[in-house]
């Protein structure tokens, strides 16, 4: 029995990053021999094991045969006369395929895994591997954000040839998900979107997105020229949001897109046709809920934070209403998707601009803050009410009384 290291911890090491799981493959043992020295099975398909003391995963090292189109139609060879160098052969890229022995502190890289970590260099080990797993074209843009690492050109000619044999459409939409997720939680996920529409490949996952290439933007209001690039350099805006804020960003500009009824593409009320696209999206990926109400939430309201300085009362109510959803207020979610929106506008460089940008983002936290902070038990006369189905209107027509008092005190 030998044991390595293997797989993104190894890279991570070499990258001098601290790995956040550390996996190992072991050779020249077996199923009984695993157990025999206290390891717990736990895998299905092919035999993972979980270290005893440490719970730190341990595979025997394999091969696989593809037996069908799905990302899982695999079977599994894991006799002890597979090798290492076998077993890593298997793997997407060789950045991944390095595997290290940590008892004489040696890397084994039979193909040039180290080299191209230096060179910040995507590339596939074997291509008759390599094409077996369509979620590799996936994985491919996500260590490009991840990493900032180019993908080699005849890698990224095969992700394409992939795409265009139609391969991505045997993937799963929870590993779909799982992979944009990931790269979501990146601060380059800008290079995700961007890699993936020039692969082909957003237009299997996200076509909603993928069309606002097509999509002309007057040059005075975003002079990217189209809306596909307008979505990327608002994303480029916010490399630290959180994942489900980038997720916003992302799909705040769907409804942009050419309808089957119009001619050409119209921006009229495209917030408010967004809104079912950016629905259609998360049905298809099977989003958690938080990110199909934020998104569609962003994707509705997002055109309203411009008109703040000149709204009233009741309009400021409702827009800080629509920030509340289930139990929690999106409202600083809310902003950073504006923000992003509004920093790729040429105003945005000019300092009155962002004044009033700040001072409409305070104006709505302190209005969500009265909603919030309100009861109904605040309301004068409380116990003389009447609770019946009138009673939510005086609630709201009582807050936004007091949002007129604190928020509005210097009209006339």
């Amino acid at each position: 029995m030998k044991i390595y290291q293997v797989g993104g911890a190894v890279r991570d090491k070499i990258l001098g990053v601290e790995p956040n799981d550390v996996d190992y493959v072991v050779v020249g043992s077996t199923v009984d021999e695993m157990k025999h020295n206290g390891f717990i099975e736990v895998g299905k398909g092919f035999p993972v094991f979980l270290h005893p003391a440490t719970k730190e995963e341990y595979a025997l090292a394999r091969k696989e045969i593809k037996i069908g189109n799905k990302h899982t139609d695999f079977e599994f060879a894991f006799t002890p006369e597979i090798t290492l160098k076998e077993d890593l052969e298997r793997r997407d890229f060789t950045c991944n395929a390095i595997a290290y022995d940590e008892l004489s502190g040696e890397y084994i890289d039979y193909f040039g895994g180290k080299k191209d970590i230096e060179n910040k260099i995507l590339r596939h080990i074997n291509a008759e591997h390599f094409v077996e797993d369509p979620l590799r074209v996936l994985r491919l843009c996500r260590f490009a954000a991840q990493l900032d690492f180019t993908p080699d050109s005849k890698t990224l000619e095969l992700c394409k040839y992939m795409v265009a044999s139609g391969m991505l459409e045997y993937l799963t939409y929870e590993r779909v998900w799982a992979e944009v997720l990931k790269a979501m939680k990146s601060k380059a996920f800008c290079r995700f979107v961007e890699l993936a529409h020039e692969i082909g490949a957003l237009k299997v996952i996200m076509p909603e997105v993928d069309v606002l290439w097509q999509v002309p933007e007057k040059i005075q209001f975003h002079p990217e020229g189209n809306s596909g690039e307008h979505t990327l350099n608002a994303l480029k805006a916010a490399p630290n949001a959180s994942a489900m804020v980038k997720f916003g960003i992302l799909l705040h500009d769907v409804g942009k897109a050419l309808t089957p009824k119009e001619e050409l593409p119209s921006h009229k009320m495209h917030e408010v046709r967004g809104q079912e696209l950016v629905y259609q999206v998360c049905h298809r990926l099977k989003t958690p809920n938080r990110y199909r109400e934020f998104a569609g939430m962003a994707c509705k309201q997002h055109m309203k934070f411009h008109s703040i300085p000149e709204m009233k009362p009741k309009s400021l109510y409702n827009l800080a209403a629509a920030m509340i959803l289930g139990h929690n207020c999106y409202v600083d979610e809310y902003i950073e998707v504006c923000r992003a929106d509004f920093l790729t506008t040429p105003e945005a460089q000019e300092l009155k601009a962002q004044q009033i940008f700040e001072q409409s983002s305070q104006k709505l936290r302190q209005a969500c803050s009265i909603i919030n902070q309100i009861k109904a038990q605040d309301m004068p006369k409380f116990d003389e009410l009447p609770k019946d189905d009138k009673f939510k209107e005086l609630l709201r027509e009582y807050k936004i009384s007091i949002i007129r008092e604190k928020l509005f005190r210097t009209r006339s």
